[in-house]
């Protein structure tokens, strides 16, 4: 305290001329409008930096959030776009039960490997979220793979980056068919098998998914046409698709469920038997 006092005692002058300063400026802006005009405008202009960087730091921390909303958005809409009829096909005989729409269950990627022959991913949704062994699994860009094991938690998932993979494909402009499958060589290459010949295809032409399974809806993207080769001895082509995915950096999922899955498959495991 006794430090105060002395502070005060040595700076008396100075302390004095600062007081009475600011009451003359006081007095000078409450008396003059374009004074006060001035220092409100200061005021402002100070006070709205301040804010406009707290406000860039609160986006930049909001970022995670604004991110999870918008896949949670993603999903709406691909679900609303898999349950959308496709009026360019004719009716089905109600003898003939096609597949229903799907449901989309969204997760994250927490571990993914791509430099194996035998790739897997791990993703943070598992059993309780309703994830089952065979559901397809893709993102905004095409296919990633198929889910292989569940826990509560947590799933694997056969990436289709791993040379057990077969996954149905085709050719988006006509309806020749192949198998998908991966040689272990790119991480941006797959390859589609067994397309007949008979096929007109060109380099840059789409290939999606062949919906002649119950994992994947037909016509989801999975590359484009990079290289036409041909089999020795044979009347079917081997074509190396380019990826649309980065298959070395993903981030959330969609995992497809088709409720129509267990049906479909003892029907055809009835016919089979008999």
């Amino acid at each position: 305290m006794q430090q105060i006092f002395n502070f005060i005692i040595r700076n008396s002058n100075r302390l004095l001329f600062l007081l009475l300063l600011g009451i003359s400026l006081a007095l000078t802006i409450q008396s003059h409008s374009f004074h006060r005009s001035k220092v409100i405008s200061s005021a402002n202009f100070l006070s709205g930096g301040v804010y406009e960087r707290i406000n860039h730091i609160n986006e930049y921390l909001n970022l995670r959030t604004e991110n999870e909303e918008l896949v949670l958005e993603n999903a709406r809409l691909k679900s609303l776009l898999f349950n959308k009829e496709d009026t360019t096909k004719l009716p089905l005989p109600d003898s003939i039960k096609g597949v229903k729409p799907a449901d989309i269950i969204v997760s994250k990627v927490i571990h993914n490997s791509y430099n194996t022959h035998e790739n897997y991913i791990t993703i943070n949704s598992g059993a309780n979220d309703g994830i089952r062994q065979d559901m397809g699994v893709i993102n905004s860009k095409g296919i990633i793979g198929v889910i292989d094991n569940t826990s509560p938690r947590y799933a694997t998932v056969i990436s289709i980056l791993n040379m057990k993979s077969q996954i149905n494909a085709k050719l988006k402009k006509s309806n020749h068919f192949g198998s998908l499958t991966w040689d272990g060589k790119s991480t941006g290459f797959v390859q589609l098998e067994d397309v007949p010949r008979l096929a007109s295809i060109r380099k840059g032409d789409t290939i999606v998914t062949g919906g002649q399974s119950v994992i994947f809806p037909e016509g989801i993207n999975i590359g484009t046409v990079d290289k036409i080769q041909t089999k020795e001895n044979s009347s079917y082509y081997v074509i190396n698709v380019k990826l649309f995915n980065d298959m070395t950096n993903l981030g959330h999922v969609y995992i497809i469920k088709s409720k129509d899955r267990e049906e479909l498959i003892n029907l055809e495991k009835k016919g089979k038997d008999e």
